[in-house]
């Protein structure tokens, strides 16, 4: 059955990822720079909102302190890539080791991720034995004391000084990758029995408890993995503008990535990617208005800060008209399945044993 359900719903990745691939190939054709950091921005933004959506969407419970892993990947991007007499600049406290460390920005990016994934254990030791409101503000507070340490420990991170020199990757191939990468770990842990077990104790929580499922550990596994996933982006993020700060992984990208995923449906896997490529489209042609276009003799630009204030009017008409976002909790391989006959293997009714996730 397992199988079964496992051979049906890798058609989400898979169509999800020949829609990243065909971004990827636009912007190969095109050849045009801006377009290409376009497409790299939409692919940083696929990584976040489906490292969000592998927490919240599997848990039910809202983080707001997820892009501090991302920051965590951030800087260790710059502590392991910089050149080292750079380094010795602008970050003299590092130790001896890691200030002659010079690595390749992939395995940067997976240090990054590995460095997240641990502290996304410890503090989630202690964050996933909360539940509702309590759990989402104590991930705030982790977020403020991240963004706190960092902006303060002047030696190992220059404070709120930008870290500068950090190698640039401006080819999107990386990027695409490691955005499909993403999408297949998240649709993997959700029709895991973790991920199972997880969607089971988020919709009734005292029969999954009852059924023995250990809610503390299963939120755990996901933060953990969603951890990584964030921390992975935020080193790929650092390579896509060769600098980081930590007023970068803060409340701007907090708000455009939970934006993203609400718009296209916490629920929903497809919903994650659906909702960066509409708003990041958005987000695009708000700051083309804003830096002015000519119309014929004269000239037209909108004001500055329109891009957060339409952000907000779009969460606003969601919420109102479409709580559950774009997708709700559907795939877009769902309705594939619902002229089956239920009962049948790979039927509507299995699909609804996983979530939803056909």
């Amino acid at each position: 059955m397992a199988r079964s359900v496992a051979r049906r719903t890798i058609l989400t990745p898979i169509l999800l990822s020949s829609l990243l691939v065909a971004f990827a190939l636009a912007a190969w054709l095109a050849g045009s720079r801006p377009f290409n950091q376009t497409v790299i921005d939409i692919f940083l933004q696929v990584i976040f909102v489906v490292g969000l959506f592998t927490f919240i969407g599997n848990s039910g419970v809202i983080s707001f302190g997820h892009i501090a892993f991302a920051c965590l990947g951030g800087y260790v991007a710059a502590w392991t890539t910089i050149k080292p007499m750079m380094k010795g600049i602008s970050m003299p406290g590092l130790p001896n080791w890691l200030m002659q460390l010079e690595l390749p920005f992939w395995v940067a990016a997976l240090a990054g991720g590995a460095f997240a994934a641990f502290w996304a254990l410890v503090f989630g030791a202690v964050l996933m034995r909360l539940s509702g409101i309590a759990a989402s503000i104590a991930t705030f507070a982790m977020l403020a004391m991240v963004n706190s340490i960092y902006s303060n420990w002047d030696s190992v991170t220059a404070a709120t000084s930008s870290v500068v020199g950090i190698p640039i990757v401006r080819t999107v191939w990386p990027y695409l990758i490691a955005a499909i990468l993403s999408v297949f770990v998240a649709w993997a842990f959700s029709i895991s029995r973790h991920g199972l077990a997880l969607r089971a104790a988020r919709d009734e929580p005292t029969a999954a408890s009852a059924s023995g499922v250990d809610i503390t550990r299963v939120r755990l596994v996901a933060f953990v993995i969603s951890g990584a996933i964030m921390g992975a982006g935020g080193a790929l993020y650092a390579h896509s503008i060769g600098l980081v700060t930590p007023d970068t992984f803060y409340l701007g990208l907090t708000f455009t990535t939970l934006s993203m995923l609400v718009v296209g449906g916490m629920g929903s896997l497809s919903g994650a990617v659906i909702g960066v490529l509409i708003l990041s489209s958005l987000i695009q042609v708000l700051r083309w208005l804003e830096a002015g276009v000519t119309i014929g003799e004269g000239s037209f630009a909108l004001p500055g800060g329109v891009q957060e204030i339409a952000l907000g009017v779009v969460m606003i008409l969601i919420l109102m008209f479409r709580p559950a976002g774009i997708m709700g909790n559907s795939e877009l391989t769902g309705r594939i399945f619902r002229s089956e006959k239920p009962g049948t293997p790979g039927s509507n009714d299995a699909s609804q044993t996983t979530g939803d996730q056909r």
